[in-house]
């Protein structure tokens, strides 16, 4: 089996969403995902209207809003009141922290009901549940996995991109065990090469937040393949 260049690229989520993105990172990104057809792009909600405008035109490219980011922490309330906004100004899916000293405290049923108000807040919009792997165990990730199911959203995803660690093949083929066929997986925080990406893709992962500099990188290296596609 073959992943061709473009393939890769509908599955890449660009993101400008660390505290030192700009403006200018936020035009870079948005001609990026123009460029190649990313499947997304994510700002952070202050510079997602401008996001949403630099890509009017490209109906193709999912807007993505993140809600209670970085740290999950913020009341159910906010987050709710956060994904509607986001969706007003034009998002398609929304990528949620989940509550993790809620969860690292085996609070389920506290953490289940505030997936369930983002997906509720969302009408429908795929919700993506952000675990932050790299401050949980394992049997905590078990438990996010089952978690974000039950409470309706589309995918598990393994980081924020702002923990010192983030997507790993460990922590991808865990959740895999977890959610098998049940939601997606999402691989962000630290995919910076196309094998990285390709390892991932292997372990269960169909999408990828990627930030603008390694995502360049990942594109460089597809030009270079031959064939423009790559082995499984």
């Amino acid at each position: 089996m073959k992943l061709t260049v473009s393939q890769i690229a509908r599955m890449i989520d660009l993101s400008a969403v660390r505290a030192e993105s700009d403006v200018a990172e936020v035009r870079a990104l948005a001609e990026c995902a123009k460029k190649h057809q990313c499947m997304a792009a994510f700002a952070l909600p202050s510079q997602t209207p401008l996001l949403v405008d630099l890509l009017a035109d490209e109906p193709a490219i999912v807007i993505g809003g993140v809600v209670g980011f970085p740290s999950g922490g913020v009341t159910t309330s906010i987050k709710a009141a956060e994904a509607r906004e986001l969706l007003a100004m034009g998002c398609n899916e929304l990528d949620m922290v989940i509550n993790v000293g809620m969860l690292r405290s085996g609070r389920d049923e506290q953490v289940r009901a505030d997936i369930r108000a983002v997906v509720d807040a969302g009408g429908g919009a795929p919700v993506k549940v952000i675990l932050e792997c790299h401050h949980l165990t394992d049997e905590q990730i078990r438990k996010g996995c089952e978690l974000s199911i039950a409470a309706g959203a589309a995918y598990v995803k393994t980081g924020t991109g702002w923990a010192p660690t983030g997507a790993t093949p460990q922590s991808v083929s865990l959740m895999k065990q977890c959610v098998g066929d049940a939601v997606g997986i999402k691989a962000a925080g630290g995919v910076r090469s196309l094998e990285m990406l390709v390892e991932l893709y292997r372990c269960g992962a169909r999408r990828f937040g990627i930030g603008l500099n390694s995502a360049t990188a990942i594109f460089q290296q597809c030009a270079a393949l031959p064939g423009a596609a790559v082995e499984l």
